[in-house]
C-alpha cells in the first residue's frame, strides 16, 4: 500500500509539473533547436528538484509513521507481558512451582555455609545445625545451616567432608533448631551452652596447633 500511494503521489508532481510546463512549448515549436532543447532541460531540472522534495517529505512521513508504529507495538508487547505475568503470577501451580524453586535455592546457599561453620551441634542424627562465630565480626554465634531428618544427615556429612566438628547436644540442637532461623544470631538463654562448645572446640584447635 505504501509503495502504491508513493508512485501515486509521484506521479502526482510529474503531471502537474509537465502540464504546466509544457503549456509553454507550444509557442517555442517555430523557435530554434537551442530555444527549445533549453526549455527542455529547464523542464527536466524544474521535475527533477519536485520530485525529490517530495521524496523528502514522503521520506519524513514514512520515518514519523514508523516510529510511531514501533512505539505503538512496544507499548503493547509491555502491556501483553504484564497481562500474561499477571496470568502467571495467579495461577496456583506457577505459585507452586516458584516457591519449590525458592525453597531449592535457598537449601543450596544454606548447605554452600556448611564448610565455613565452627562446629555442628546434632542429636544425634536428627536435628543438626551448624554454627559460625567471628568475634570482630558478629555480635554472637550465628546459624549458618540446619536440617531435620534428611537434611539433617546431609549436614553431617558435609560438615565430617569439610572436617567441621561435630558435638552432640540433643538438647541444645533441638533448641536451636526451634528457636533460631537461619542466617540469624542465636538468642542470649543459649549463650553459655553454645559458649562452652566454642570453647571446647577452640581448645582441640589449640592443641592440634601446637602437635
Amino acid at each position: 500500500f505504501k509503495s502504491l500511494l508513493k508512485v501515486t503521489i509521484i506521479g502526482s508532481i510529474a503531471y502537474i509539473t509537465l502540464k504546466t510546463e509544457l503549456i509553454q512549448l507550444f509557442p517555442l515549436l517555430d523557435k530554434e533547436v537551442t530555444q527549445i532543447l533549453s526549455f527542455m532541460f529547464r523542464v527536466a531540472g524544474t521535475l527533477f528538484w519536485r520530485v525529490c522534495l517530495g521524496l523528502i517529505v514522503l521520506a519524513i512521513l514514512d520515518y514519523i509513521y514508523q516510529k510511531y508504529q514501533y512505539e505503538k507495538n512496544l507499548r503493547m508487547t509491555k502491556q501483553e507481558v504484564k497481562d500474561e505475568f499477571r496470568q502467571a503470577e495467579g495461577d496456583p501451580k506457577v505459585k507452586s512451582r516458584l516457591r519449590s524453586l525458592m525453597r531449592q535455592l535457598g537449601k543450596k546457599r544454606m548447605m554452600a555455609q556448611v564448610p565455613n561453620a565452627d562446629v555442628v551441634v546434632t542429636n544425634p542424627t536428627h536435628y543438626a545445625v551448624a554454627l559460625q562465630y567471628d568475634s570482630e565480626k558478629m555480635i554472637a554465634p550465628q546459624v549458618v545451616a540446619k536440617g531435620q531428618g534428611y537434611l539433617a544427615l546431609k549436614i553431617i556429612a558435609l560438615a565430617q567432608t569439610s572436617g567441621v566438628p561435630r558435638i552432640e547436644k540433643p538438647d541444645l540442637a533441638r533448641a536451636l533448631y526451634r528457636l533460631v532461623k537461619v542466617g540469624e544470631y542465636i538468642p542470649s538463654t543459649l549463650y553459655r551452652a553454645v559458649a562452652e562448645i566454642l570453647a571446647h572446640i577452640y581448645r582441640l584447635r589449640a592443641r592440634a596447633t601446637k602437635i
